[in-house]
């Protein structure tokens, strides 16, 4: 199994939430990870950070945002040009799709969590 380097678009503290139980997950799985969010926090000893890094490099991203939500990071991701965007239930987004699909990157509407419990990530 190859690393993934993967952008958690939407990451919580929250235990509670998706988000947080698939940083646990890919660690576990030995992806690295990067949080993005919008509040302040530390999960599995990563921090969450306000904005996409300009020089970040990321296999994949996964997106646990509503679409509204997700307008403000269009031009960041298509400039992160990563190999692919998985939209987990909930922050499915035909517009983002579209604009991604346009630029050459792979679109999943699919559960990160489900992919990684079955080998597909």
């Amino acid at each position: 199994m190859s690393s993934k380097h993967t952008l958690i678009l939407g990451a919580s503290t929250n235990p509670n939430r998706y988000s947080f139980l698939a940083a646990g997950s890919l660690i576990n799985h030995q992806h690295p990870i990067t949080l993005v969010g919008i509040k302040e926090g530390t999960v599995n000893g990563s921090s969450i950070l306000h904005s996409i890094p300009k020089d970040l490099i990321v296999d994949t991203v996964t997106v646990y945002l509503g679409a509204k939500n997700q307008t403000g990071y269009y031009d960041d991701l298509i400039k992160l040009n990563p190999k692919r965007i998985i939209f987990n239930p909930g922050a499915e987004n035909p517009e983002l799709e579209k604009l991604a699909i346009e630029n050459g990157i792979e679109v999943e509407n699919a559960c990160t969590l489900v992919l990684l419990s079955i080998g597909q990530y």
